[in-house]
């Protein structure tokens, strides 16, 4: 019961104080142990963080433990901006993001029950306990643990001019499993089965400006420009559709930040399941396979669209005009654009699921070699989908673009399911000591068409190495280090969800004509002491 009350305790604590990590990307704050052999341990599940591995692996616990385990994780990512060959936005030339290069990047912070606290942070730490309970002779093992399953996080705030800011000022999206009860059970010498239940608070943050470097909006921008005197306004335009009518502030431009959109939506309770089974049939092989299942998590929480001068005054002059407002009524345009809406919305964004399969060799005694292939089924995300409590007078302006919900906002993803491979290798030259390295070629789940700076992440290689030392019996602890590189280049209207310069392209290209590269930086620092009571 003791540590029953520390475990509610420290994960109490934790749901107070735990940040993200960040990338968008399975298994890389979860075990200190997996982490250093590449997250190629289905077949040889660590400890008590079996119940995200495999939870089979409970069954091989004996007794009484507890796992406190730590991880520091810093994310760098950056792009570039280059127009492309011809880069013309219907008739515009001079896009003042040209040639320039996003700035510094730190990470954030989402506190269950409290909110962004504010700061920005060069690193995030991400503590945990797990705890599991074998009567001696039982074969069955109770535990739970409490872990990030999942997360990324960008802070682009520092610099007000930094050219990320039309594709994530700042974003956070985490899923902190705050209690796992889980149990294994141990069918026989060699065949083992498992089942958790992780129980997860997930959180949804995107604060990003935005701009509409699109075709048609460039050509009314050069009709105004050809139409409108300096000060905004004629008498021929009163009487007409009063395209002039904003006046300065009101003249239309492709490249002009048009508003601010925040997001902020969480789902405090959202449980799934995961099954496992491990084989071992010696202490040279074993096989071992885990589903961990995904989850249609649903979200509620608040926006706030800010809107700038150019539609707001723009909208308004042409409801001044004689008949602008009889256009705008047949183009479904608002009659005006509040400088401020905000309200409540809701979505139901996909958690998905995930199987691993693993195979663990040790040849002698003091060499083993783990691979996993896994399959994450992130085609789920095909858009993001997120309904408002009311008609949101900014997006009414896109009607003209051929979107009709205005009570409604799609983000389109288009991402894809992959299968990875992972590599781990355990040097055990001493019994009490365990070196352990381990490599991950990830291919990413987002098509070089989908790629953009909301989810930085092309194919990238994950380097690890961990050192294991048994302290005496019943105590050990595992030190680990991870390093996570890739790169990406997206040339002119090759991803339409970053840089596609077309006609219609309202949602979402900021970056319209431009060359785009990139590239993102993880560095990990795992560590975590194990006792056995």
């Amino acid at each position: 019961m003791r540590r029953l009350a520390i475990a509610v305790a420290v994960s109490g604590t934790l749901s107070v104080s735990l940040s993200a990590h960040a990338a968008l990307t399975e298994n890389l704050t979860t075990s200190v142990v997996a982490m250093a052999m590449g997250n190629a341990v289905t077949a040889d599940p660590p400890g008590i963080q079996s119940i995200h591995f495999n939870p089979a692996g409970l069954a091989r616990l004996t007794g009484d433990s507890e796992s406190i385990h730590n991880f520091v994780a810093s994310i760098r990512t950056s792009a570039r901006f280059t127009p492309g060959d011809g880069f013309d936005v219907g008739g515009w030339t001079d896009d003042p993001l040209s040639n320039t290069s996003t700035g510094p990047v730190r990470q954030v912070m989402y506190v269950p029950g409290y909110g962004m606290p504010g700061w920005r942070l060069p690193a995030v730490a991400v503590p945990g306990i797990g705890m599991a309970w074998n009567t001696p002779g039982s074969p069955w093992t109770f535990a739970t643990d409490s872990y990030m399953s999942q997360a990324m996080s960008l802070d682009r705030t520092s610099d007000p001019n930094d050219p990320g800011q039309y594709q994530g000022r700042q974003q956070q999206i985490q899923r902190l499993v705050y209690a796992s009860p889980a149990v294994g059970y141990k069918y026989s010498d060699t065949l083992r089965f498992g089942m958790a239940i992780p129980i997860a608070h997930a959180a949804f943050v995107v604060d990003t400006n935005m701009r509409f470097p699109n075709e048609l909006l460039g050509v009314f921008g050069q009709l105004q420009k050809g139409w409108c005197p300096e000060d905004g306004g004629n008498i021929i335009d009163v009487f007409g559709f009063g395209v002039c009518g904003g006046g300065k502030d009101g003249m239309v431009s492709p490249f002009k930040k048009a508003a601010n959109m925040r997001l902020e939506l969480t789902a405090p309770f959202d449980p799934t399941v995961n099954f496992g089974v491990l084989w071992e049939p010696s202490e040279k092989f074993a096989l071992g396979a885990v589903y961990q299942g995904g989850s249609k998590t649903h979200y509620t929480g608040s926006y706030v669209f800010t809107t700038e001068p150019m539609l707001r005054n723009f909208v308004a002059g042409m409801n001044a005009s004689l008949l602008g407002p009889i256009a705008g009524a047949v183009l479904g345009f608002p009659s005006s654009i509040p400088a401020v809406q905000k309200g409540n919305m809701s979505a139901t964004i996909p958690f998905p699921w995930h199987m691993q399969v693993g195979l663990k060799l040790k040849p002698v005694r003091w060499v083993q070699l783990n691979v996993d292939a896994s399959y994450a089924h992130w085609s789920e995300w095909d858009a993001l989908r997120f309904q408002f409590d009311q008609s949101i007078k900014l997006l009414e302006v896109a009607r003209l673009y051929g979107i009709p919900d205005s009570g409604k906002l799609v983000i389109p993803r288009g991402y894809k399911s992959v299968v990875n491979f992972a590599y781990g290798l355990q040097l055990q030259p001493l019994e009490r000591l365990a070196l352990r390295l381990g490599f991950e070629p990830r291919k990413t789940s987002i098509p070089a068409d989908k790629i953009d700076l909301l989810a930085p992440l092309p194919n990238a290689k994950l380097f690890s190495a961990g050192i294991g030392f048994k302290l005496d019996k019943n105590t050990d602890i595992n030190i680990t280090g991870s390093y996570l590189t890739g790169k990406f280049y997206a040339p002119a209207n090759s991803s339409c969800n970053m840089n596609c310069n077309t006609f219609l392209n309202i949602i979402y290209n900021p970056y319209a004509g431009q060359n785009v590269a990139g590239d993102i930086h993880v560095r990990y620092f795992g560590f975590e002491i194990n006792k056995r009571f």
